[in-house]
């Protein structure tokens, strides 16, 4: 499970290090593709393979729009490995979507990971955890 905010740095090859405590869960490899909020989203491979078996089993939406959804999500995804001192490569079309450039946040949420623009995420992270306490509120209601 992953949980908690780090901050870091990118290098100047576009490397960011993982979370010592994450590295365990992603020792198969990551899977990065775009989200929607323009950050990046971290799968781990078992994660991966069990949003692909979903989308491949949707009987959700009609075919042609699961065939676009397919091809938003798998044609823009990168696979990578975790290197021996911890790090990823962010691929440039994934970091120039996400606008990061010197500092990225990495956000754990329960079962994959979200790679942010620092100054993006303040502001998620501030609608975020008002609407949050919104749906709680509206949840004890009932």
């Amino acid at each position: 499970m992953f949980f908690g905010e780090f901050g870091y740095k990118v290098d100047e090859k576009g490397r960011v290090p993982i979370p010592p405590k994450f590295r365990g869960e992603l020792r198969d490899g990551v899977i990065l593709t775009p989200g929607v909020e323009k950050y990046i989203v971290a799968y781990p491979v078992p994660e991966w393979k069990k949003l692909a078996a979903t989308l491949t089993t949707s009987g959700l939406v009609t075919s042609s729009k699961l065939r676009r959804l397919n091809r938003a999500i798998f044609a823009t995804a990168f696979a990578l490995n975790v290197d021996g001192q911890g790090r990823i490569a962010l691929p440039a079309p994934l970091r120039q979507y996400a606008a990061i450039e010197d500092e990225v946040v990495i956000v754990g949420v329960n079962n994959y990971l979200e790679l942010w623009n620092k100054d993006q995420w303040e502001l998620e992270k501030a609608d975020s955890q008002e609407q949050a306490w919104q749906i709680i509120e509206s949840l004890e209601r009932h």
